[in-house]
């Protein structure tokens, strides 16, 4: 390998809530035993020398005052997705600036919905986004994915159909790749569900955050790309936090091609007076969309060894537990509900007992699916190794 993706480091007391922090309430690390954090979206690897080098030589010049958006940063987002995610006509009218994927959702729901109206969401459904409609009094329908006979996660689009014309829904959140899962949508599935959308009358907020860790023999196709009618009716929202490690920096944006849509969405984030750009996330987001693709592509092929490596040890060793190979982000999400019934043990239970060993991970329940987990391995594959084993002696027993 060319680059760093085996060093451990030990990240806690570092600005780090992965490390610092376990979501299972009650439970806790036994005495003596070094924590694994496997839960929140965010990776254990060092980051591209590239955007150290960026930074390095930015803090150089003791300067930080306020600044305009540089030619360089829009230039640098253009040429990464014509190159990695094209949608014909993308030019930088297109573009604008969100503090965080999160933060843009919340302000188009908000530009596009009012309190108590109801937002269609796949199940499972990523916990970010449940937090974003509580928040704003919006009101949460699920239209669950269904496996097929090889295990692979599928959309339900009878089911969406009806339950977009039984609550007279017309804004939706579509996430893809798809958190937690990690499906990969394609191209065909992409265009029959914005038909259904299209057909109900739907706006679509297209959270495309993962889009750039796509893991071998699969292709990310962008919402926007996949008819002139899904590029009128979405709004797409990227960032390069979870391809790059860089969520402490915040930094995102969206692409919005229908001229009175984007207006009002400018117009919209600009009256909190808060969603203004950090300059060091300005310059990280220019060296890592100039120069980390080769760092990006050998971190995928080490996030699909992991993943390959961790999906045949559950075969073999977790009987009753479901899992589908991710074909993108680095969370694995696990189907705990037969095993949890054999053994006689809740997920809870289940969850601490990791935790107790130092696998520290996180309830699938908050993603609406029953007796659920998902993981993080974003993490050095000795490591992840190291935390299997744990809990093939401590957990799953």
């Amino acid at each position: 390998m060319n680059y760093d993706f085996t060093t451990i480091l030990d990240r806690r007391g570092r600005d780090c809530i992965a490390a610092d922090w376990i979501p299972v309430p009650g439970a806790q690390v036994d005495e003596g035993v070094d924590p694994i954090p496997m839960w929140v979206a965010d990776m254990s690897f060092p980051i591209a020398p590239c955007i150290r080098e960026a930074l390095h030589q930015r803090i150089d010049y003791p300067f930080f005052g306020y600044f305009p958006l540089s030619g360089d940063y829009h230039r640098a987002i253009l040429d990464w997705h014509r190159t990695h995610k094209p949608v014909p006509g993308l030019e930088k009218e297109h573009l604008g600036y969100e503090n965080g994927v999160l933060g843009g959702v919340s302000t188009a729901i908000q530009l596009l919905t009012t309190p108590g109206e109801p937002i269609l969401l796949h199940a499972p459904t990523y916990v970010g986004f449940t937090h974003v409609l509580e928040n704003t009094g919006r009101v949460a329908v699920h239209s669950d994915l269904k496996r097929d006979e090889a295990g692979i996660w599928r959309m339900d689009y009878e089911d969406m159909d009806r339950k977009l014309k039984e609550h007279n829904i017309h804004l939706a959140i579509f996430c893809s790749p798809h958190n937690p899962t990690g499906r990969v949508w394609e191209r065909r599935e992409i265009e029959r569900a914005m038909e259904v959308y299209a057909e109900n009358q739907v706006t679509v907020i297209s959270d495309e955050i993962w889009s750039d860790l796509i893991l071998p023999g699969h292709t990310h196709i962008p919402t926007q790309a996949v008819s002139e009618d899904a590029k009128a009716r979405t709004l797409a929202f990227y960032s390069p936090s979870k391809s790059f490690s860089l969520a402490g920096l915040v930094g995102s944006y969206h692409v919005v091609f229908d001229p009175a849509l984007k207006a009002r969405m400018d117009r919209q984030a600009a009256l909190t007076h808060y969603n203004s750009p950090n300059m060091l996330s300005m310059h990280a987001l220019i060296a890592a969309y100039d120069r980390g693709g080769p760092w990006l592509e050998e971190l995928c092929r080490v996030l699909d060894q992991n993943m390959a490596w961790a999906c045949d040890f559950i075969s073999e060793h977790f009987p009753g537990v479901r899992v589908m190979r991710p074909q993108g982000t680095y969370m694995l999400f696990l189907d705990c509900g037969d095993w949890c019934r054999d053994h006689g043990v809740p997920i809870g239970q289940l969850l601490g007992r990791g935790v107790k060993a130092g696998v520290i991970w996180q309830n699938g329940e908050d993603f609406f699916w029953p007796s659920s987990i998902r993981m993080n391995l974003a993490l050095p594959h000795q490591r992840m190794k190291e935390a299997f084993r744990r809990l093939e002696q401590s957990a799953f027993v």
